[in-house]
């Protein structure tokens, strides 16, 4: 039996936040059958477990089309279902091509995810990626992973409607767009396209989260930040920067529990 469920993470109710597949394996299968997996799970990612030791554990993230360096709320999504099996809260770590990350216990219902500060340093835009994106840049920037576009306002930010087909031809994971907030409850509010990796628009995405808290947190010239994604399903993260690590916290709902009935070979 392989175990796999569907939670809604980055969630203070169901059917909000970024739903994610978490699929729990005791060994390493081909990676053609992961990769059929997410695309049968068709989520904008799956996790795939593995363990190693007491609470710690091998982890890799696929969309619908690749494998990714990093997941947040995937992340999240694990977190919240290994502390469902197995009751107890310890503190998690999970071995990763971003390296060892961790999850441990918040707030009453929060999960608390350590992750890689991924800061973007200003970059030009590549010729059609703004005009795919119908946007007017205030500035630009660029990361390992991804461009980031701030705009003038929250306004504009939600408006946005991409040519999808043309922004899959920018070279990168995919394009963060922010402004700061109207709403005094937030510092600034986003949303990620990533069409390129088979996900046009992430509802809520905490890998991008790596790259805003610096962003916004050097602007803002604070050290805890919230963000609000502002996709259809919408999703808050609360992101607390420290020496080149950030915390990313939020809240995940168990939606759906199953089974694989097709082995990997």
């Amino acid at each position: 039996m392989i175990p796999i469920s569907v939670v809604d993470a980055f969630a203070d109710q169901p059917f909000s936040g970024n739903p994610a597949g978490v699929c729990l394996l005791d060994r390493w299968p081909e990676d053609e059958w992961l990769k059929l997996v997410a695309r049968e799970i068709n989520l904008s990612e799956t996790a795939f477990l593995v363990p190693r030791e007491a609470s710690e554990f091998e982890l890799r993230w696929f969309t619908p089309k690749v494998e990714v360096a990093l997941c947040g709320h995937a992340t999240l999504a694990s977190a919240h279902i290994l502390w469902e099996r197995h009751a107890a809260r310890t503190v998690i770590g999970f071995h990763t091509q971003s390296g060892r990350l961790t999850a441990s216990p918040f707030s009453p219902g929060e999960i608390e995810l350590d992750f890689p500060a991924k800061p973007a340093t200003p970059a030009k835009a590549p010729e059609g990626m703004l005009e795919a994106l119908g946007a007017k840049a205030v500035e630009v920037g660029r990361n390992e992973f991804d461009y980031l576009v701030e705009l003038p306002s929250e306004a504009e930010v939600r408006a946005l409607q991409p040519d999808f087909g043309k922004l899959a031809s920018t070279n990168c994971r995919g394009v963060i767009v922010t402004a700061l907030s109207a709403n005094p409850s937030f510092d600034f509010v986003s949303r990620f396209f990533a069409p390129r990796a088979g996900v046009n628009e992430d509802p809520v995405t905490g890998s991008a989260h790596c790259c805003l808290s610096e962003w916004w947190g050097e602007r803002l010239k604070k050290t805890r930040i919230i963000g609000y994604q502002a996709s259809e399903r919408g999703g808050v993260v609360t992101v607390t920067r420290e020496r080149g690590r950030v915390k990313l916290a939020g809240r995940a709902i168990t939606i759906s529990r199953g089974e694989l009935l097709i082995p990997p070979n």
